[in-house]
């Protein structure tokens, strides 16, 4: 390789020194002209081609050592991909082997296990089961971060160890004994408003939790406990008051609510409306109603207010026949009596009996509005069951039948108007009775002194 070198760099310097020798005389002039020789051209000529010569040996000595360093070097690579390849097979056979005896071992422990694998896929079931039944159940508030060690054996794909099993026993039996308590805590919940407040939560069991007389709702994705934005109608309320003032003697025994459909029961009882919004389902027929039924009692409370004090003051004059008064029925009865004694029997009770005809109007004022009424309340229910089933029918024949929610509104205008009707037309029918009865009473009682007294006076003139 040095020779085939050498001999390719020959015919190059052949060419510059040629190329030296057409340059000479040109060199020769100009030094000529400016005083030197051509002996002294000549000799810086070879100098410098001296030291071109020896600068190009050493440019071709390094490039001679550099390529026997990259034959070493390739030699040294070859090497190694040799010895590569053969730890490559080697590291085959043996992964070959080692997958073959996992196999076998693999086979060997299905074998060995036999049963164990439904044992444990039915524990896998049971912790997901009760990884569900954790996340929303009410306990989880006081034993936070129960669901770690569920989530990993649910998840598992392999046999769990035996402790974790006995760890999920464990959190079952908690879950068991904590359903069966009422418990009381200190802890966050949210109101209406937004607003967070901390509060002593009393929980009962895994059914449901107050604080004061209010009833809570827990989230068991966000973890939190909030007031519901509805109340029952009571007397729930008075029931978690029950027993939020419980006091904390185990043996003590207050009247509570549980709702073992963990919210559904109380989310029914949130959704039944109260008395107000019972009778705004009326509309305008049964605000009628509710008028007429008001007119009526304060109409019959007013006669049996007279009443009373006009029998209280009738029986009063029973025992002062001798002392008539003007302000009770019978006084005036009297009073007509003592006024006409010296005229005959007939006269008499002709005088008599205007006295009391004179008061029966009083007596008996106010009772025909309070029957007209009862017969009018019955009526105006009807009318408003008719105007909720015309309303209804319009909903029908706009919406359908698909959504009864439609419907719902004319349906219970309907029946509210109804109730409504009856429950005004009962009592007034009721009071209207008694109070029929104690005015014939106070009219009877008047013709049973007036007949007396014409007794009393036809005997005093046949003596």
């Amino acid at each position: 390789m040095h020779k085939s070198f050498i001999n390719r760099a020959t015919p190059w310097c052949l060419a510059v020194l040629i190329g030296l020798g057409f340059i000479t005389p040109a060199f020769a002039q100009d030094d000529s002209s400016s005083g030197g020789t051509l002996q002294d051209l000549l000799e810086t000529v070879r100098s410098e081609k001296q030291q071109e010569a020896k600068r190009n040996e050493q440019r071709i000595q390094t490039f001679l050592n550099q390529v026997d360093q990259r034959q070493a070097l390739l030699a040294q690579a070859q090497s190694d991909l040799q010895a590569a390849e053969s730890r490559q097979g080697r590291l085959q056979e043996a992964y070959a082997a080692n997958e073959k005896k996992i196999g076998e071992l693999q086979q060997t422990l299905d074998q060995r296990a036999g049963d164990f694998g439904e044992v444990f896929g039915v524990v896998r079931q049971v912790a997901g089961d009760l990884r569900s039944r954790l996340n929303g159940s009410l306990t989880s508030l006081e034993a936070p971060n129960r669901g770690g060690l569920l989530d990993a054996m649910a998840d598992s794909k392999g046999l769990p160890p035996l402790s974790e099993v006995r760890q999920l026993w464990t959190v079952m039996l908690d879950e068991m004994v904590a359903s069966g308590e009422v418990s009381r805590f200190e802890h966050a919940f949210v109101t209406p408003d937004g607003e967070t407040e901390n509060g002593e939560i009393v929980r009962v069991g895994t059914f449901n939790a107050t604080v004061g007389s209010r009833y809570l709702r827990y989230n068991g994705e966000t973890e939190e406990l909030s007031v519901l934005a509805r109340q029952p109608n009571s007397p729930w309320p008075g029931y978690a008051a029950n027993l939020a003032d419980a006091p904390t003697d185990s043996h003590s025994t207050v009247s509570g609510v549980v709702d073992p459909s963990r919210g559904a029961i109380l989310g029914l009882l949130i959704q039944k409306p109260n008395l107000w919004e019972r009778i705004q389902q009326g509309g305008l027929v049964g605000y009628i109603v509710i008028a007429v039924g008001i007119i009526g009692l304060i109409i019959a409370i007013e006669r049996l207010i007279r009443l009373v004090r006009t029998e209280a003051s009738m029986r009063r004059q029973r025992k002062k026949l001798d002392e008539p008064s003007d302000t009770n029925p019978l006084g005036r009865v009297l009073k007509a009596y003592h006024d006409n004694r010296s005229t005959d029997v007939e006269s008499l009770q002709l005088k008599l009996d205007q006295a009391i005809l004179a008061d029966v109007p009083g007596l008996e004022r106010g009772l025909s509005t309070i029957r007209v009424l009862s017969a009018v309340a019955p009526l105006l229910g009807l009318l408003g069951t008719v105007v909720g089933m015309i309303a209804t029918f319009q909903a029908i024949t706009l919406f359908g039948t698909g959504d009864p929610k439609l419907m719902a509104d004319g349906i219970s205008q309907a029946l509210v108007t109804t109730v409504l009707g009856l429950v005004v037309a009962v009592p007034l029918v009721l009071i209207h009775s008694m109070l029929s009865g104690r005015s014939r009473r106070l009219i009877q009682m008047l013709e049973q002194q007036s007949t007396g007294l014409v007794a009393a006076h036809a005997e005093t003139h046949r003596a």
